[in-house]
């Protein structure tokens, strides 16, 4: 870009941009276009940047995008430094135990995993005082004219940008509207999970014990001795329990269900389900879309490319993704912006979505027999050093994109 260009960028009148989510991706994407010269704002419907959360991975490409935005040194106080992943079998006798690192393809000493709310509030305080936060509201009807995109919230107000984003997840409200149903964009990977918080009545540090039947896990996950932990109940089912979605209880009883006759510490891990405030509960599944854009509305992170928890990959995704959709906004319209995003990343993601054919269901067999040789491949792993990392991780080298501010 020349001189003159960039002189012409900053004193056009700044374009306008509005964010649908305020999780990981929807601030990080709002640092960036803040950078580049956007008036922006986020809507978000929770009352607040949301705290907790289960623990996420920063990897490969993605810790570049954090050491940019100048958080990666908080993000490195808050390392959780997993040490340890343990296997039981079904009579709760170990099967194994060895690093985390081994099993994920992460590489210890460099990647990050953090607390998601430490991860969501370093990037709000990065962006707050620069970027236009809309709480406790939310995206009612999206109508595009020539001039831009006329949006009405449903808390009553209305108002045009020249673009929005939904950055709303992988059961994003503004992909419904703009690109239509879930079912076309939805890969179903066979299995559901729900996730809570208990007391920590294990013993248990820095380290996740995972206890496995065919089509059936269970696993206590410890940050620190004096924390709770998180648990984790994932099961086989071959088709999306649609009816449950909607309704928590009827989410729990599939889950009790599923796992009634199990040992271990499951029996426990059910009560403290009924009892636990932060259930959550949902499809192991990805989105897949042939494209992310439509007009004016473009879509990043899970609502445009979930890869599922199997990949540990979505944290990174939404990262990196906003670095790439902002960039390629920087110097140019909405359309030639979105088309060269698309261009930039979808490699990416692809590679990173393909994790899971690499190994990710593998670790919840369901039958005996790839039970058993799962058990066996992590013996095997149990010798060897920890990962290198996995190409996947690092299969984008960002480029350098010319701040306007």
């Amino acid at each position: 870009m020349t001189r003159t260009e960039l002189t012409a960028i900053r004193t056009a009148p700044r374009r306008t941009a509005l964010i649908s989510g305020a999780g990981i991706a929807g601030p990080a994407l709002a640092y960036w276009l803040n950078r580049y010269g956007y008036a922006v704002t986020v809507v978000e419907k929770a009352a607040a940047p949301r705290a907790g959360g289960y623990p996420i991975d920063i990897r490969g490409t993605a810790l570049e995008v954090v050491r940019k935005m100048g958080i990666l040194p908080r993000l490195r106080d808050a390392h959780i430094d997993l040490r340890r992943l343990t296997f039981l079998d079904g009579d709760g006798s170990e099967v194994t135990s060895l690093h985390p690192h081994s099993v994920t393809g992460g590489v210890a000493g460099h990647d990050l995993e953090v607390r998601r709310g430490d991860l969501t509030d370093a990037l709000y305080k990065a962006v707050r005082d620069d970027v236009e936060f809309l709480f406790n509201d939310s995206i009612d009807t999206l109508d595009e004219s020539g001039h831009g995109v006329d949006v009405t919230f449903r808390g009553g107000g209305r108002r045009t940008f020249d673009m929005v984003v939904g950055a709303d997840g992988m059961h994003s409200h503004t992909r419904r509207l703009v690109f239509g149903s879930v079912e076309q964009f939805h890969r179903y990977l066979g299995y559901c999970f729900a996730v809570f918080t208990m007391p920590n009545g294990f013993a248990l540090s820095h380290e996740t014990v995972m206890w496995n039947t065919p089509g059936r896990a269970a696993a206590l996950y410890a940050l620190g001795k004096d924390d709770d932990v998180h648990a984790f109940l994932n099961f086989a089912q071959p088709e999306p329990p649609f009816d449950a979605f909607p309704d928590p209880e009827a989410q729990q009883d599939l889950v009790a269900k599923v796992f009634a006759d199990a040992g271990w510490e499951v029996p426990g891990m059910l009560a403290a389900m009924r009892d636990a405030d932060d259930v959550f509960f949902d499809a192991v599944s990805q989105i897949r879309m042939p494209r992310w854009s439509s007009g004016r509305v473009a879509l990043v992170g899970d609502a445009a490319y979930a890869p599922s928890f199997l990949t540990g990959q979505g944290t990174s995704l939404a990262l990196v993704g906003a670095y790439m959709l902002a960039g390629s906004l920087a110097d140019r319209d909405h359309a030639a912006g979105f088309a060269a995003y698309e261009r930039g990343t979808r490699e990416f993601v692809t590679a990173n979505q393909g994790l899971v054919g690499e190994g990710g269901a593998t670790l919840f067999p369901t039958t005996r027999q790839a039970l058993e040789q799962r058990n066996n491949r992590l013996r095997s792993l149990s010798d060897m050093p920890p990962a290198k990392g996995r190409p996947a991780h690092t299969a984008l080298t960002l480029p350098e994109f010319t701040p306007t501010m």
